[in-house]
């Protein structure tokens, strides 16, 4: 079976199911997405280590992962989505250490998150992303594609996973009651609340 190479398009949060998040993995070389139900943990987790700029003031598990990994010169080589039963995919982690590879079952948020920790490359089979994989149509004549196209995305998600807009607004703070509030949040560990404020201050720039 031949491998596709993913990358992550977005997390979407649902209100509809507590606790709920919908990871986005985007098919490198093609156009299909592949919608994954992850929890609160794994979210922030995956969260944090797509948003460079913010930093923990303490080690995620994930992070321990890595730093324990390092230490014992294990790497992850690869992760790769290689089943899927009724609606749960199954995840494996490539790892290798003194040339020695090892393969380590894995839930599919936690493989994910230490694949973006280990810079490695994601793969799920063909025929998962045949049976699971969605298209979505965009007007390529549109000036605006991808807007477009995060508007299909949104809508197609919202059908099992209603996305939610964040109960707290930030419009109306300033830059520096914005940095306040982002120190705070991630001296609080509330990385979700960091996340939010991070993007209301990139918009201002």
């Amino acid at each position: 079976m031949s491998l596709v190479k993913l990358n992550i398009k977005g997390i979407s949060y649902s209100q509809t199911q507590n606790g709920a998040y919908a990871l986005i993995l985007n098919e490198v070389d093609g156009d299909r997405k592949l919608p994954i139900v992850i929890g609160a943990f794994e979210a922030q987790s995956i969260a944090i280590a797509l948003e460079k700029e913010i930093s923990p003031p303490r080690p995620l598990t994930h992070d321990l992962f890595k730093n324990f990994a390092d230490r014992f010169d294990i790497v992850v080589k690869q992760v790769i989505i290689h089943k899927l039963v009724d609606g749960v995919f199954y995840s494996s982690l490539i790892c290798e250490r003194d040339k020695i590879e090892e393969i380590i079952d894995a839930r599919t948020s936690d493989a994910i998150a230490l694949a973006l920790r280990f810079h490695a490359p994601i793969f799920t089979y063909k025929n998962i992303l045949d049976k699971a994989g969605i298209y979505l149509k965009v007007n390529p004549e549109k000036e605006d594609t991808n807007k477009e196209e995060d508007i299909l995305l949104d809508a197609l998600v919202a059908e099992e996973l209603e996305t939610a807009s964040p109960s707290e607004t930030f419009a109306s703070k300033t830059i520096e009651e914005l940095n306040r509030l982002l120190e705070e949040a991630v001296a609080n560990e509330d990385y979700e609340k960091a996340a939010h404020i991070r993007d209301e201050i990139s918009k201002r720039k």
